[in-house]
């Protein structure tokens, strides 16, 4: 048995003890605890807490301890909140900014409005859920506190697409979103789909707005549009979206504030128009995006949209082939939201563009980090920042905040 002490947390939520051989990592633990356990390698698996720290709370969960869902929720919520903005004030203090965090908005238990939930086909029926942390082993979660109460209220039904969908002991993954038209579903890993499968599903599809199969449409009872803005936008099969639309309304808040009295922006990476509509309510707006399926649904909403100023969506890989400072000329603001890389070479054409001000949405502090010292570094100055967390007793963090020129910052 190994006696220590964490001293803090890493990136991923493990307690971390310092030891003359190095770091050892126990899950489940928080800064200031003595604990104890059976070590293997550089961690304590299961580690057992000597010394609570007043910081721990009874986890809301009762699948907390197996599932593999949630890292933090032992922690109170206002530690969490800390930890979070730390990690993004920290992150930024290493590329050699000053940050100001402005606040943290946490999404409230039960919003995760989509999910990959992993199903496996047994002799007895289906095991729905996640997976144990770092094992294949599935968990189920009838009570999860951290999924929308659609999804939850689905799982039964999951449960039977998945022993069709699903060969004996296989795995097939499910993509889980919920909309105002229901529910949308996409099943990848599934076996091919035959006429068999589309009688066995048929009777369930009433429970789903959409049900896509390895890729290609299976049944769909009604387009399962998101609303953004005034617009309504049929995401392409297991499209990326904000976690919650809590979390979401407080991303474009804080977008919106920087497009206020603009008269054109270009919003880059702009996936399904998350902030491209609320933008155009405000100025014109030219959407760029890299997958063609996104462009397509961003075009279809903007066509059947009204009361919005001219939008665009325009197909560019903005890692390969960003907007150069010379066409970026002809907007006044932009809005930025990178995937977990960040987005070096974009940026760098930002830095030295004539703009009036960048709405920069990042769901990496570290990526972040560097970006926002490319811009910092080429004269503009980088506002308070506000942290979205989204995936609730993760340590997923996001952030929001805008830059000006420093003769323009205000």
């Amino acid at each position: 048995m190994t006696d220590l002490t964490i001293t803090r947390l890493g990136h991923q939520g493990d307690g971390i003890a310092a030891t003359e051989a190095g770091p050892v990592f126990a899950p489940r633990t928080l800064p200031g605890e003595s604990v104890t356990g059976a070590r293997t390698g550089d961690r304590i698996p299961a580690p057992k807490i000597v010394t609570p720290s007043p910081d721990r709370v009874a986890p809301p969960c009762r699948h907390f301890r197996r599932c593999g869902g949630c890292a933090l929720q032992h922690a109170s919520e206002g530690f969490v909140a800390d930890w979070k903005a730390a990690l993004v004030r920290d992150n930024l203090a290493r590329a050699g900014i000053d940050a100001e965090i402005a606040g943290v908005s946490t999404s409230p238990p039960n919003a995760r409005r989509r999910a990959a939930l992993a199903g496996r086909k047994t002799k007895k029926g289906a095991e729905v859920g996640f997976h144990v942390p770092a094992g294949h082993e599935i968990v189920a979660i009838p009570d999860c506190k951290l999924l929308h109460p659609r999804i939850l209220a689905a799982l039964p039904a999951l449960g039977r697409i998945t022993r069709i969908a699903a060969a004996r002991g296989a795995e097939v993954t499910l993509h889980v979103t919920e909309g105002p038209d229901g529910l949308d579903l996409a099943i990848d890993g599934a076996k091919p789909f035959d006429r068999d499968a589309m009688l066995a599903l048929a009777p369930l599809g009433p429970g789903f707005a959409r049900i896509t199969w390895n890729g290609e449409p299976a049944l769909q009872q009604m387009p399962p549009a998101q609303v953004m803005g005034r617009a309504r936008v049929v995401p392409p099969p297991g499209a990326f979206l904000q976690a919650t639309a809590e979390g979401e309304a407080a991303l474009v808040a804080h977008v919106l504030g920087t497009v206020q009295g603009a008269s054109r922006v270009v919003d880059l990476f702009a996936g399904c128009g998350t902030f491209t509509f609320p933008a155009a309510e405000i100025a014109s707006v030219d959407a760029f995006e890299g997958e063609a399926d996104l462009v397509a649904a961003v075009s279809d909403a903007a066509r059947h949209a009204s009361g919005l100023k001219p939008v665009s969506a325009r197909r560019r890989d903005l890692f390969r082939d960003p907007l150069t400072a010379e066409e970026l000329a002809a907007y006044d603001t932009a809005i930025i939201d990178p995937p977990r890389a960040g987005a070096a070479a974009q940026v760098a054409e930002l830095a030295r563009a004539d703009l009036h001000a960048i709405a920069f949405v990042s769901c990496h502090p570290g990526t972040f980090a560097r970006d926002a010292a490319t811009l910092v570094a080429a004269g503009w100055r980088m506002g308070p920042v506000a942290v979205v967390d989204q995936f609730r007793w993760s340590p997923h963090v996001e952030l929001v905040t805008r830059f000006a020129r420093i003769d323009q910052a205000s």
